[in-house]
């Protein structure tokens, strides 16, 4: 899980939405939607680009967001079945939830800050760990107190251009191209969300051809499949479920698996 950010966006109209509108006409409209103000807050605590779980591979069970959002189980379904509904969140087959079009209700400028802190502290902290085990070895006592303000200055110049080359590394125009070519799209390889996931699954160390592979076979399952082919993107492509289509056996066309027990959905 990534670190989670203290705060998510609401916009001052979002009572004029035409959703919230309908829900607000519902027996049971408070409760739904403060249920829905609590369900991006814990999206905002996954910090997962909308994702909702409690660990990677454990997702929220209906019991436990009724007992974490102090509401009667029977009306945390009703308000679930009624957002997925409207499009406002997505399910998965593993019972994982997922808020749509999650960068609505995220400042990514600010998330963004937070994730290159971390990845800069991480650095810093193997670097140290690194110069600790060489000086050790030469019994020679090397502290972080020994170094000048003008070491840490050309310290972070070269974190800076380091991460610099490292960008321009990613191929995200080929992977792009890759994906259009073979859905007939028109995916733009600038779109700061598609870089965000293409950086993300590169920095975990997925290759070109890795991702070439991935959109093969989603290609193969879903592009045929009315259902399926609008998730040929790469908010599905690309997200948190990038490992598990890379190792995914042999999809077929049609958007199932003949072999799956359940749907076959993109998450």
């Amino acid at each position: 899980m990534s670190s989670s950010v203290k705060w998510i966006k609401l916009s001052t109209q979002m009572f004029e939405d035409e959703k919230i509108r309908l829900i607000e006409s519902m027996p049971e409209a408070d409760t739904i939607l403060i249920i829905w103000v609590k369900l991006l807050a814990q999206a905002g605590k996954t910090n997962a680009s909308g994702y909702i779980y409690l660990a990677e591979n454990i997702p929220f069970t209906d019991e436990m967001l009724a007992t974490i959002f102090n509401r009667s189980l029977p009306t945390v379904r009703l308000a679930l079945r009624t957002l997925e509904q409207f499009g406002m969140i997505e399910i998965n087959d593993d019972h994982t939830i997922c808020i749509s079009n999650w960068e609505k209700h995220q400042n990514v400028e600010g998330l963004d800050k937070i994730r290159e802190q971390n990845r800069l502290r991480k650095q810093k902290e193997r670097e140290r760990k690194k110069l600790l085990e060489t000086s050790q070895d030469s019994h020679v006592t090397v502290t972080q107190n020994h170094a000048t303000d003008i070491d840490k200055e050309k310290e972070e110049e070269v974190d800076k251009e380091k991460e610099k080359e490292k960008e321009k590394e990613i191929p995200f125009k080929d992977i792009i191209s890759y994906l259009n070519d073979k859905t007939s799209s028109n995916y733009k390889p600038s779109t700061k969300k598609t870089k965000d996931l293409i950086r993300a699954r590169w920095n975990e160390g997925f290759t070109l051809d890795e991702f070439k592979h991935v959109i093969d076979v989603k290609v193969q399952e879903w592009l045929n499949n009315r259902e399926m082919s609008k998730y040929l993107r790469p908010e599905t492509l690309f997200g948190t479920k990038f490992e598990s289509y890379l190792n995914q056996k042999g999809g077929k066309p049609g958007g199932k698996d003949p072999n799956a027990k359940g749907p076959n959905l993109p998450f």
